[in-house]
């Protein structure tokens, strides 16, 4: 039943000709036979994804119906709250920890409706990997088992890519919901900064980190996201604005819409298949009645340096008593990475921040006053073989996913087909703050086109 998505599951249980508890059943039994290969699971809440199905079961009975995701199966990123489970970020730092309450959004998703089916893989920490050395196996590329399925959100995107669930959460400081979802061919949906809440969310850097949904197709990407946006006091940086809905401009098409393409974010260093895949793109829009137009960004290095001075002064301010104290506790990778902060000045965090501000304001004025999206690549290559690393040093993917976390922008990403060796590549929608709906709808109108004609 995972093959339904999840408005067929919600006619479907409507219907009455499916049942909630039959569809958990079914994914825990599809988890429990295929994921001791893929690792995507580190911990299986069979016994409470049996009650949240059997309560939704009992509501639709009664009439009472909590929106789209009412009994459909989803699972949680290992960063995440739930009460009396241990969220343990893939440490031995925090193996036996037991969180004492619901995440907001678990909150949220509970009042949706939705079935808690386990937590799932992470890099330790949210920072790098893989790291064989942690409490748990890292999660491994559904689409070929010999590489990685990115990170830091492995373990969602590997259940979603392996049809265990059609929705998973996950968080993204630098790329950790869009990498993972380029390299598993799935979807992932890095919102406008603030417009989740992060309360029950372990943090990584406080200026980067969101959290979004990694879903089988952008609809069902975008309903999630509405059951999990809104303002939260408990989330100092959760923000009180109320956009419309990211499903609310789904089947409106592109026709008329602006979108700018910038080719030269990855010119001569993305692969050659990917850059003629992302070409494509760009014409496929053309073609369903956009009008594209190449645009110019600033150099992506330029982003990426702002961002890892950024996001490694304010994780190594996190982590510093307990590197201090417990540093032996910590994965090599992790390790290392979380203590690359100490090297940074405060007078190079200031510089950082101000170049920040600096490439925010261009790019909401510059590409922003001009068009509707902006149309970029994801990562530059296919996801790497486990061969690539040594565990020895951190290494980071290529990827150019930092501009939209540092500038705060919703950012879609989107599978556009595989390349030769038979994994997936993808782009980038990126949109105007809390313009979510917008780039949905444009994520969905190419997914719309590029679906096979049905059969006459």
């Amino acid at each position: 039943m995972q093959a339904l998505t999840i408005a067929e599951i919600g006619s479907r249980l409507r219907a009455g000709t499916l049942s909630a508890v039959g569809l958990a059943e079914q994914a825990l039994a599809q988890i429990a036979d295929r994921d001791g290969d893929i690792h995507a699971f580190v911990a299986v809440t069979a016994a409470r994804a049996l009650a949240d199905a059997a309560r939704a079961d009992r509501e639709l009975a009664a009439g009472l119906d909590r929106g789209p995701l009412h009994g459909v199966p989803y699972a949680l990123k290992d960063m995440i709250d739930v009460a009396g489970l241990p969220t343990t970020a893939q440490s031995h730092l925090l193996r036996d920890t037991m969180a004492e309450m619901d995440s907001t959004l678990v909150v949220r998703l509970s009042a949706a409706g939705a079935v808690l089916l386990g937590k799932l893989a992470t890099y330790e920490f949210a920072t790098v990997g893989p790291d064989y050395g942690l409490p748990f196996p890292p999660a491994r590329n559904p689409r070929n088992l010999a590489h990685i399925p990115g990170g830091s959100s492995s373990g969602a995107a590997a259940a979603v890519a392996a049809g265990f669930v059609r929705l998973a959460i996950g968080t993204d400081t630098g790329g950790s919901i869009r990498s993972p979802a380029c390299y598993c061919g799935v979807v992932g949906l890095k919102p406008t900064f603030g417009l989740v809440s992060r309360h029950g969310v372990l943090p990584l850097s406080s200026s980067l980190d969101h959290v979004g949904p990694l879903a089988a197709s952008v609809a069902e990407a975008a309903v999630a996201l509405d059951a999990i946006a809104g303002f939260d006091p408990a989330d100092p940086a959760s923000l009180a604005a109320q956009p419309p809905g990211a499903a609310a401009g789904l089947g409106l098409g592109v026709a008329g819409l602006r979108i700018g393409y910038a080719p030269g974010f990855h010119a001569t260093v993305a692969e050659p298949e990917i850059a003629d895949a992302l070409e494509a793109a760009a014409a496929a829009f053309a073609q369903m009645g956009a009008a594209v137009e190449e645009v110019a960004l600033p150099d992506p290095a330029l982003f990426e340096e702002c961002g890892t001075v950024i996001l490694q002064a304010e994780a190594f301010a996190l982590h510093r008593h307990r590197l201090a104290t417990r540093g032996a506790e910590y994965g090599r990778l992790a390790y290392q990475s979380l203590l690359s902060g100490a090297a940074i000045t405060a007078a190079g965090l200031t510089r950082a921040q101000q170049t920040r501000r600096q490439l925010t304001e261009m790019i909401r004025r510059e590409v922003f006053g001009r068009f509707d999206a902006l149309l970029v690549a994801n990562a530059l290559t296919t996801a790497p073989p486990f061969a690539a690393f040594d565990g020895l040093e951190p290494r980071w993917t290529p990827m150019r996913t930092f501009a939209f976390s540092i500038t705060g922008l919703p950012a879609l990403a989107v599978p556009i087909g595989n390349a030769r060796n038979g994994l997936p590549m993808g782009m980038q929608i990126v949109g105007k703050p809390f313009a979510e709906a917008m780039i949905c709808r444009i994520g969905a109108a190419y997914e719309a086109a590029r679906r096979p004609a049905p059969r006459a």
